[in-house]
C-alpha cells in the first residue's frame, strides 16, 4: 500500500499521503498545502479527499485551502458540525481512493467527532489505521480539550468514551495493522508519547499502558487524567478556526511578506501597537535587540511557544528575522492561527542598529562563571523549565517558575536584588529574559547553555522538590 507519513518535527505533527491508481488522499494536512499538491503532482495523481480525524487543537489544518485548490472533498467523522461544505461520514462508511478502501471507524473520546480511518489495500487486506489523536505510540489522546469549547463535555465523560472506543473499536482489530498517529513525542496532545511515530497495533497492545487488556474503565479514567497539565491557551482558539474556517494562507502571506525600512517599521509599531517579534537565535538577540521586542527563536519549537506566550491570537505582529526566513516565519505562525503578521524589518536587526536607533542587550554568563558566582554570592536562581524537568534535577535553592506561567507570577521575580535565569539549553530562558525586559526588569543574567551546561559543573544540585517550587 502506498502510504507516506509527512512528519513536521517542530510541532510533532504527522500528516499522511495515500495514492492509488491516479487518485490521492491527504489526512490531517498542515496549513501550507503546496507540498501535498506537489507530492500528488509527482505521482500524476488527483487529490480526491482530505480526511480529518477531528477538529484539531494544536494546529490549524490546511483542509480548506487544499480543497479549494484541488477540488478535493473534505471528510469528517460522525457528529462533526463544520461551518463549511464537507462530508460528515457515517460510522463504517466506505470511501474509495483508486483501488484502495478507506473505512470510517468512529472513535470518540479525545473529541466526540474523533475518527480512525482503516486502510485496506487493493487485495482487500487491512493494512493500517490512521488514528489521529485517539491512539498514539505509547499513549492516547488527552480527553480534556473539548470541554474548553463545549463545557458539558467533561474530561471524565470523554475519557469514558475513549475507553469504549479503544476496547470496542481499536483493540479487536488485527495485531499486524500499522498504527499511524497524528503526533509524536513533544506534542501537548498527550503526556507520554514515544519518539517513534509508527508501530504495529499488536505491539501497542503489549506496551501501551492505555491498551492493557485487564484495565477497567475506572482505572483507565484515573490513569488517563492523572498528571495532565493545563493545555496551551491557544488550543481552543485553533479548534474554533478549524470548525468555522479561516483566511487563505495566500492572503496571510501577502499581508505578512511586506518589507519595511527602519522608519516605516518604527511608525507602524507605534501606530498599530503591533508586537515586535524577534525570531533570531538567543545568542544574537542577547547581543542587541529593539526595545520592547520579544524573542522566540525560529530555530526551536517556535509555533508552540508563540501560542503559549502571545495571549491574543489576533495580535498584529512585526517580524525581526534573518534574511530569507520571512516566509518560513509567517507559515509557522499561521500553523497555530497567528495570521496577523503585517510586515518585517528589511535588512533585519542590523539595519535598525546601523540607523542609530536605541537598542538593548541581555547579560549572559557561562556555566563556569555561574558556578563561581553561585559559590561566592549564593544569588537567587530562577529555573524556567517545566516542573517535571525541575523535579528531576536542579540547582539547590533554585525557584521554579515554568516559562508558560511567567505572566501569572511576575511578582515572584525580585526587583530589589539581582537574579539568574536558566532553562535546559538557553532557548526558553531567552524568551523569559525578553519578556522580563519588556516589563521593566534589568537586574538579571541568563546562563548560556542552561542547566545542561550547569549540570557539568560542581554547583550543588538536588533531585527533590524544593519548598519554594511553584506548582
Amino acid at each position: 500500500m502506498k502510504i507516506e507519513q509527512i512528519y513536521t518535527g517542530c510541532i510533532s505533527h504527522a500528516a499522511y499521503y495515500l495514492e492509488s491508481n491516479g487518485e490521492a488522499a491527504i489526512f490531517d494536512p498542515l496549513r501550507e498545502v503546496q507540498p501535498y499538491i506537489d507530492r500528488a503532482t509527482k505521482d500524476n495523481a488527483q487529490i480526491k479527499y482530505v480526511f480529518e480525524t477531528h477538529f484539531h487543537a494544536d494546529f490549524v489544518s490546511g483542509h480548506l485551502d487544499l480543497a479549494k485548490k484541488t477540488g478535493a472533498q473534505i471528510v469528517y467523522g460522525p457528529t462533526a458540525k463544520p461551518g463549511f461544505e464537507a462530508i460528515v461520514a457515517e460510522d463504517n462508511q466506505i470511501f474509495k481512493v483508486g483501488n484502495y478502501t478507506v473505512k470510517v471507524i468512529h472513535t470518540p473520546g479525545h473529541t466526540m467527532e474523533s475518527t480512525t480511518y482503516l486502510l485496506i489495500d487493493e487485495n482487500g487486506k487491512e493494512h493500517g489505521i490512521i488514528t489521529g489523536d485517539t491512539l498514539f505510540i505509547g499513549d492516547v489522546g488527552r480527553p480534556d480539550l473539548a470541554q474548553h469549547v463545549i463545557a458539558d463535555l467533561t474530561e471524565e465523560k470523554l475519557a469514558a468514551h475513549l475507553f469504549d472506543s479503544l476496547r470496542n473499536k481499536i483493540m479487536p482489530l488485527s495485531d499486524d495493522l500499522i498504527v499511524y498517529p497524528n503526533h509524536g513525542a513533544g506534542s501537548a496532545c498527550g503526556k507520554m508519547m514515544s519518539k517513534e511515530t509508527t508501530d504495529t497495533l499488536g505491539n501497542q497492545k503489549k506496551f501501551n499502558y492505555a491498551l492493557r487488556a485487564d484495565m477497567g474503565k475506572e482505572e483507565f479514567i484515573k490513569s488517563l487524567l492523572t498528571g495532565l497539565t493545563a493545555p496551551p491557551g491557544y488550543f481552543p482558539k485553533n479548534v474554533l478556526m478549524n470548525i468555522k474556517g479561516y483566511e487563505s494562507l495566500d492572503t496571510i502571506m501577502e499581508r505578512g511578506k511586506k518589507p519595511l525600512n527602519v522608519n516605516e517599521f518604527e511608525v507602524i509599531a507605534t501606530e498599530t501597537m503591533a508586537l515586535v517579534l524577534d525570531t533570531r537565535n538567543a545568542e544574537d538577540f542577547a547581543k542587541g535587540f529593539i526595545p520592547n521586542s520579544i524573542n522566540i527563536a525560529l530555530d526551536g519549537s517556535f509555533a508552540m511557544w508563540v501560542g503559549e506566550m502571545i495571549a491574543d491570537i489576533k495580535q498584529e505582529i512585526l517580524l525581526v528575522i534573518y534574511e530569507g526566513k520571512e516566509e518560513e516565519a509567517i507559515i509557522r505562525l499561521s500553523r497555530v492561527g497567528y495570521d496577523n503578521a503585517i510586515g518585517y524589518l528589511k535588512g533585519g536587526f542590523d539595519s535598525w542598529k546601523n540607523s542609530g536607533k536605541e537598542t538593548e542587550t541581555i547579560n549572559r554568563i557561562t556555566a563556569e562563571e555561574f558556578n563561581r558566582k553561585y559559590s561566592a554570592e549564593k544569588p537567587v536562581v530562577i529555573d524556567v523549565r517545566k516542573k517535571s524537568e525541575f523535579d528531576s534535577q536542579h540547582v539547590v535553592d533554585a525557584l521554579n517558575i515554568p516559562l508558560n506561567q511567567i505572566n501569572n507570577h511576575l511578582a515572584e521575580f525580585p526587583k530589589d536584588q539581582p537574579f539568574i535565569l536558566n532553562c535546559a539549553g538557553g532557548y526558553r530562558s531567552m524568551i523569559a529574559a525578553s519578556l522580563l525586559k519588556q516589563r521593566g526588569f534589568d537586574n538579571f543574567t541568563d546562563v548560556v547553555g542552561g542547566f545542561t551546561e550547569i549540570a557539568k559543573t560542581d554547583v550543588p544540585k538536588t533531585n527533590y522538590v524544593c519548598p519554594t517550587t511553584l506548582l
